[in-house]
């Protein structure tokens, strides 16, 4: 495999690929990475925290999330499948990456009552449980101490593990439908969580500031009214000022603006903030990180309105890996050649930049085509590229991950 991937183009070929509680059966993990090999590739990138579980055996899972496998026989409490299969998995030559979402916390854990807090909410004090239509998407609050210490606990727990890299997935805000897809009004923003806000009105730099910081965000706008009556209020100060603020103006509609732009700022600082902190410890231990994104979600739409993802990922570290899931749909290639094009004309030289691609080998599915032809577009373009990943392994392998998902098994009941 080392000799194959060192000659053919990419270097590193690496699959998407989640673990079931079956496969702790007695040679099944085995059976699916040696499948891996044999189709080609050389790393994998594990999920470890999806939809509300995460892969820690449960006689030692310190964190909130309940484990992939749960029985009740005392034999399965120890099974470490990643553990087990990074070890594995370097026994054949293959690199494993831990695969985390990442302010997607999942919807078992939006319902602990002692979470409430830790969730994101709009300015209509919703949770993302009621914005997306699937209602398996429950995003939390970046400023929340909770939520930072609850996600710290999970990276020491992988971090012990010693993968070969991090990934950091979901790292935005949700994805609303239709008319939801844009933000243009603040109480769009999924600021409005009790730390969230209070570190917004933190960035208030006099009284005048945060007093009208604090109107907008119950309002959603403020009147000359309110500034008169901020200005009674502190005689003293000059105009009110906050962090970001160059303009003197005490004119409504550009303070209007400048409050807008600032929550706007706000919102997607948090994020940045978040994973960057993350990534911070990780590389802190030896070990690569990166960031999984959607070139589209960091987009101005119409006339001050933004992409409600808010995925700022321009503003992701360069230190990180950049892995932009490039799944445009035009019939060929060259809208998948735009997206990675968009990423790298952003991206440090510095930046490992790793396009994520879906789909099947060898046949197209509608307007999407088949891996090759995709990546054979995009090393016709940019031959500087030496990884690709593939989203997933379900996708390449349908029937065998059929019945790993679905096996027989009384161990596992």
């Amino acid at each position: 495999m080392q000799q194959c991937r060192a000659r053919t183009w990419p270097q590193q070929q690496a699959i998407w690929l989640r673990l079931y509680p079956c496969d702790v059966r007695l040679g099944a993990l085995d059976a699916t990475l040696d499948r891996i090999v044999n189709r080609g590739y050389n790393t994998i990138y594990l999920e470890v925290l999806g939809d509300s579980q995460v892969l820690l055996p449960p006689s030692d899972n310190p964190t909130p999330w309940d484990s992939v496998v749960r029985s009740q026989y005392p034999e399965i409490q120890n099974i470490d499948l990643l553990a087990q299969t990074i070890e594995k998995g370097r026994e054949r030559g293959l690199k494993v990456y831990a695969w985390l979402f990442t302010m997607n916390f999942g919807y078992a854990y939006a319902q602990r009552p002692d979470r409430q807090m830790v969730m994101a909410r709009n300015g209509q004090g919703e949770t993302s449980i009621a914005v997306v239509d699937d209602q398996s998407q429950a995003f939390i609050d970046p400023y929340n101490l909770q939520a930072q210490e609850d996600y710290a606990r999970l990276l020491a727990e992988v971090i012990k593990r010693r993968p070969d890299g991090v990934l950091f997935d979901y790292v935005r805000y949700p994805r609303g439908t239709g008319a939801r897809s844009l933000v243009d009004d603040v109480k769009d923003l999924w600021i409005f969580g009790e730390a969230s806000r209070e570190a917004l009105y933190n960035r208030a730099q006099n009284s005048r500031g945060r007093a009208l910081i604090e109107l907008y965000l119950d309002r959603g706008k403020i009147t000359g009214s309110d500034v008169a009556n901020v200005e009674k209020l502190y005689p003293q100060e000059g105009p009110p000022q906050w962090q970001g603020r160059s303009s003197d103006s005490k004119g409504v509609q550009q303070l209007n603006w400048d409050l807008w732009r600032l929550s706007v700022a706000h919102a997607a600082q948090g994020v940045v903030d978040f994973v960057s902190v993350a990534a911070s410890y990780v590389e802190s231990q030896g070990i690569p990180a990166g960031a999984v994104f959607f070139p589209d979600a960091n987009q101005i739409v119409g006339r001050g309105g933004y992409d409600s993802r808010l995925q700022a990922w321009d503003k992701f570290p360069a230190s990180m890996e950049w892995h932009p899931m490039s799944y445009a749909l035009c019939g060929n290639a060259s809208c998948i050649a735009d997206q990675v094009n968009r990423v790298l004309s952003v991206a440090s030289p510095q930046t490992k930049v790793a396009p994520v691609l879906a789909g099947f080998w060898g046949r197209r599915d509608n307007n999407r085509p088949s891996l090759e032809e995709q990546m054979q577009g995009i090393r016709a373009a940019f031959p500087q590229i030496d990884s690709v990943s593939h989203f997933a392994f379900p996708w390449i392998e349908p029937e065998f991950d059929k019945e790993r998902r679905f096996c027989k098994s009384e161990l596992i009941q």
